[in-house]
C-alpha cells in the first residue's frame, strides 16, 4: 500500500486478519512510500519462496497470491536474457518476466494470480488479476491512500478505512445475492476485475491511478470444417493437459469429488497422471435426496482414489453461518458455500491443494437453465401472439391461484406462463433473482449485448462467465482459504476457455443432453451412470431446515429492529414473508436466505451487534 495513516502495527494487523490464507510464513517490506505484507501458504519452493520478494537489484518488490503453472517453461528464456534466479518459485518468474517484458508479461502466464509489484525507483505500483478471476484482489483508493488485499476484512484493519454501506447496491444484492461489477457492498472498496491490470503512479505532483483490461473471453468462433469427433478429441486433449499442469505442487494434493461429471472427470484424469492414489474428499447430508455421497463413493471406487467424506446437519449449517459470512466479507450468495467449507476443513487435515470441477457448466452449457431458456424462447415466439392483458392475467393466476399448490406454482413461474417475454424476465428474474432486480440487470445485460453477433447460448455463457462465475470463484477461494488450503480449477485454464468459446452450440447442448461434448470426451474414464447422471448442483436441504425449530435463532436475528434491515425494509412485510414460508403457503427459501445473510452481515461489519472475527472456538477448530 502507499503510505497513509498507520504504521508497522497497522500493517501487521492487516496481515493478521488474513492469517488463514497463509499460516506458513509472514513477511514485510517498507520504504518511504510503500508498505507490503505477505501471508504465505507454502506450496512451490517451500524453503525459497519467501515474500515479499525482490529482484537481483532490489529495485522491484512483489507480493503474490496464486500459482503460475508454466513458470518452469518460462524460466530458460528469462535466464538466457540475463536474469539470475535465486529460487525455484513461480513468484520469481513473475518478477523477471516483468523486468523483461513490462506489463505485457501477463500474456505469458498460465495460472491463477493476484499480485502487486512495487517499482521503488519509478515510484510506481503495478497490480494484476488473473483472466477469469480465480484469485481475489480488493482495493481502497481515496486519492491519497491506496490499500489492497486478498480479503476486505484486512482493509478494515486500517485506521483510515471504516466500513460503510453502499446503499445503492442493496437491490442488486437482494436480487442476485452479489454485486457483479467492480464495486463491493462496502462504500469505496472495489474489486480489480478479472483480466484487468492497475497502475498507481506516485512520481508526479499527484498520484495517478489507471485501470485497463488486458484479456477477454473471445467471441464465439466459426466451427469451420472441424467435425464432431475432432472437437471431442481436442476437448479431451486440452483437459488432460490442463489437469496435468494443475498438479504442480511440492506437497500433498487432492480433489473435491461430488460424484458429478465435472469433479469426477478431474479426479479420473488426475489419477491417471500420478502413480499413487489420489486423495478425494466429499461432503453430504443425512437427507439422502440431497446427498451426493453415494455417487462420490462409486466414482472413487471405480477410479481407485483414497476417499474421505464428511456429513453435516442442520446444527452444523446454521452454527457456521456467521463465521462463514465473516470469511466471505459480504453476504453469502449460495448455501453451497457452507458445505464447501466443511469439505475444505476435512481436506486440510490431509492436503494443501485441491482440484475442483468449477467452471465446466459455464463453458459447456451444463446448467438446466440454459436448456429451459432455449425452450422458453421458442415458446415465447408463439405465446407472444396472445394479447398482453391476457398474458398478464395468466401470470397473476400462476402466482396466486391456491389450487395449483406451492410446488406447481413455483414451476409454472419458470415458464412463459409466469413471466413477461423479455430476456431479463425469462432468464435473469426467472433463474437468478430472489427479489425484483429493478435496474440491477443492467450490469449483466452489458455483457449480454457485448457479443451481439453470437448465438443466444454463446452470449449467455459469456455473460455468466463474466458475472455469475466470478462470484462462484470467490466462494471457492474464500471457503477453501478459510481452511488454509488452495483450490485450483483446471476447467478454467484460459487456453481451454478460449477453445471452448469456439465449440459449436450443438456440441454443448444436444437435445436434452447438456455438456454433450464433455460427456463424450470423458465417457471412457467413468461409469456410464455418472457420465449421464442428472445434475444436482451441490444441493442443500435449506428449505426443509428453514422449517425446522432449530432455525428459530435465524428468524429472531431477521426480525430484530436493531439490525441493518430495519432501516431499509418494512419489517411487517418481512414478518409476513416468514409466516407464509413457515405455514407452507409459499416457498420463500431464496428470499429468506438473502435476508438472513444481509442481516447477519450487517451485524458483523456495520452495526457491531456481533463479534467481527470468528469465535475462539471457531478459530481453535481451524488451527
Amino acid at each position: 500500500m502507499t503510505p497513509g495513516p498507520g504504521d508497522a502495527g497497522t500493517l501487521a494487523r492487516m496481515a493478521e486478519a488474513i492469517r488463514h490464507r497463509g499460516p506458513d510464513d509472514l513477511g514485510f517490506y517498507r520504504d518511504a512510500r510503500a508498505h507490503l505484507a505477505q501471508r504465505r501458504l507454502s506450496i512451490i519452493d517451500v524453503q525459497g519462496g519467501h515474500q515479499p520478494m525482490t529482484n537481483e537489484t532490489g529495485s522491484l518488490w512483489i507480493t503474490f497470491n496464486g500459482e503460475i503453472y508454466n513458470h518452469a517453461a518460462l524460466r530458460p528464456a528469462l535466464e538466457q536474457a540475463g536474469h539470475r534466479y535465486q529460487t525455484r518459485s513461480d513468484t520469481e518468474t513473475i518478477l523477471h518476466a516483468f523486468e523483461q517484458h513490462g506489463p505485457e508479461c501477463l500474456q505469458l502466464f498460465q495460472g491463477m494470480f493476484a499480485f502487486a509489484i512495487w517499482d521503488a525507483a519509478r515510484r510506481r505500483l503495478f497490480c494484476a488479476r488473473d483472466r477469469l478471476g480465480i484469485k481475489p484482489f480488493y482495493y481502497y483508493w481515496d486519492g491519497r491512500l491506496f490499500a489492497f488485499t486478498s480479503e476486505i476484512k484486512a482493509l478494515l484493519e486500517h485506521p483510515a478505512i471504516s466500513p460503510s454501506l453502499a446503499e445503492d447496491l442493496l437491490p442488486e444484492v437482494l436480487a442476485f445475492g452479489y454485486t457483479s461489477g467492480d464495486r463491493t457492498l462496502f462504500r469505496n472498496i472495489h474489486k480489480l476485475m478479472p483480466g484487468h491490470r492497475l497502475v498507481l503512479d506516485t512520481a508526479g505532483v499527484s498520484p495517478e491511478l489507471t485501470i485497463e483490461r488486458y484479456w477477454d473471453i473471445p467471441q464465439a468462433g466459426s466451427a469451420g470444417d472441424l467435425g464432431a469427433s475432432s472437437w471431442i478429441a481436442e476437448t479431451r486433449r486440452r483437459l488432460e493437459q490442463s489437469v496435468e499442469m494443475h498438479l504442480m505442487a511440492d506437497g500433498p494434493l487432492g480433489v473435491f469429488l461430488s460424484g458429478g461429471l465435472d469433479s469426477s472427470a478431474i479426479a479420473a484424469l488426475a489419477q491417471r497422471a500420478i502413480s499413487r492414489p489420489v486423495q478425494t474428499f466429499a461432503v453430504g447430508y443425512s437427507e439422502a435426496q440431497f446427498s451426493e455421497l453415494s455417487d462420490a463413493q462409486r466414482v472413487a471406487q471405480a477410479i481407485g482414489t483414497n476417499h474421505r467424506e464428511v456429513t453435516i446437519g442442520v446444527d452444523d449449517f446454521f452454527g457456521a453461518l456467521p463465521q462463514l459470512i465473516w470469511q466471505e466479507d459480504e453476504p453469502i450468495a449460495w448455501p453451497s458455500s457452507v458445505p464447501l467449507y466443511f469439505v475444505s476443513k476435512l481436506a486440510s487435515e490431509h492436503v494443501k491443494v485441491v482440484l475442483t470441477g468449477e467452471g465446466s457448466d459455464e463453458l459447456f452449457g451444463g446448467y438446466e437453465r440454459y436448456r429451459w431458456q432455449k425452450l422458453n424462447q421458442r415458446c415465447a415466439r408463439t405465446y407472444g401472439i396472445v394479447p398482453e392483458p391476457a398474458r398478464c392475467w395468466v401470470r397473476h393466476q400462476t402466482a396466486t391461484f391456491p389450487l395449483l399448490g406451492v410446488r406447481l406454482r413455483r414451476k409454472l413461474r419458470h415458464t412463459v406462463l409466469g413471466r413477461d417475454l423479455s430476456f431479463e424476465s425469462l432468464y435473469l428474474e426467472n433463474f437468478y433473482c430472489a427479489f425484483d432486480p429493478g435496474a440491477s440487470c443492467e450490469k449483466y445485460m452489458r455483457y449480454w449485448t457485448a457479443h451481439h453477433e453470437d448465438s443466444p447460448l454463446a452470449r449467455t455463457l459469456y455473460a455468466d462467465q463474466k458475472t455469475y462465475l466470478v462470484e462462484l470463484l470467490m466462494k471457492q477461494d474464500r471457503m477453501s482459504m478459510a481452511a488454509s488450503i488452495e483450490s485450483r480449477v483446471p476447467f478454467l485454464d484460459h487456453t481451454l476457455v478460449e477453445f471452448a468459446s469456439r465449440i459449436p452450440d450443438a456440441l454443448k447442448i444436444r437435445g436434452r443432453t447438456q455438456k454433450y461434448i464433455l460427456k463424450e470426451a470423458v465417457r471412457d474414464l467413468l461409469p456410464r451412470n455418472i457420465v449421464h447422471r442428472r445434475k444436482m448442483g451441490f444441493p442443500t436441504p435449506l428449505r426443509k431446515w428453514l422449517l425446522d425449530p432449530r432455525a428459530e435463532p435465524l428468524y429472531a436475528a431477521l426480525r430484530s429492529r436493531d439490525g441493518l434491515l430495519a432501516a431499509y425494509l418494512d419489517m411487517r412485510e418481512v414478518e409476513a414473508l416468514i409466516h407464509r414460508h413457515r405455514s407452507g403457503r409459499e416457498d420463500a427459501t431464496d428470499r429468506i436466505w438473502r435476508l438472513v445473510n444481509l442481516q447477519l452481515w450487517g451485524d458483523l461489519f456495520l452495526t457491531g451487534r456481533r463479534q467481527r472475527t470468528p469465535s475462539r472456538e471457531a478459530a481453535a477448530a481451524r488451527a
